[in-house]
């Protein structure tokens, strides 16, 4: 899928991934974050490797990302028990992501308890709790409602920029991938490579306003000329 690819990421900005189906958006996430191998090459974050960087990760499938057998408020604590921090910190560290969040929802919940926003949050707050270097969004939004999507939209890149996290999102939603990104990152047809690099400035927080806003328009007309491009080449 990549094959003499090069890429340099800017540290604590949002950056969006979008290209045609079959282009590799996830595949590039999953082996920059160390889940999938690679042949050859190197990833560094800030001149480390995988193993020695704090990375979250936040999977598509919400269903499958929460531990059924523990509540919210646990699946939520879970990564903790590896950084060796007290137990105080521990609990400083939940509940200044809860009120980050501002959740409005019951924590002692188990998962089937919860409606799938509920749940996708949840392995937001988890991804983040260990206070992460680098942060993987692969789809998150997609399965959905507007009302929650919005609403995570919100409070997500509130969290992101408040903490300087370095973000990585892949998305299939245009209007996403530019509302959300200080980057847009288009890649091309396989064999993969860079198309195009968009930068997107508009002030946070940003909402379904800025969709109509004139810098929006232009960078999502010119993100959808290359796309299309791509996909006739």
């Amino acid at each position: 899928v990549y094959e003499n690819f090069d890429l340099d990421i800017p540290k604590g900005k949002i950056v969006s991934i979008f290209g045609p189906n079959g282009c590799g958006k996830s595949t590039l996430i999953n082996m920059i974050s160390g889940i999938l191998p690679y042949d050859r090459g190197q990833v560094l974050f800030d001149g480390k490797e995988a193993h020695e960087t704090r990375i979250g990760y936040v999977f598509q499938n919400y269903r499958e990302a929460v531990f059924p057998w523990m509540r919210a408020i646990d699946n939520i604590r879970y990564p903790l028990q590896y950084l060796g921090i007290s137990k105080g910190e521990q609990q400083a560290r939940l509940d200044r992501l809860i009120q980050s969040f501002e959740v409005q929802f019951d924590l002692r919940n188990y998962p089937y308890q919860m409606s799938g926003g509920q749940q996708q949050l949840v392995s937001i707050m988890r991804a983040l709790v260990v206070d992460p270097e680098v942060l993987f969004l692969d789809e998150p939004f997609s399965a959905l409602d507007y009302e929650m999507v919005m609403f995570l939209r919100g409070r997500l890149q509130k969290v992101l920029t408040e903490r300087e996290v370095t973000t990585l999102l892949v998305s299939h939603d245009l209007d996403e991938a530019v509302l959300l990104a200080d980057e847009v990152l288009l890649l091309t047809k396989r064999p993969t490579a860079v198309a195009d690099r968009l930068d997107f400035s508009a002030p946070r927080p940003r909402t379904a306003d800025t969709s109509v806003t004139a810098d929006f328009i232009k960078v999502k007309s010119k993100a959808l000329e290359i796309f299309q491009r791509e996909v006739r080449r």
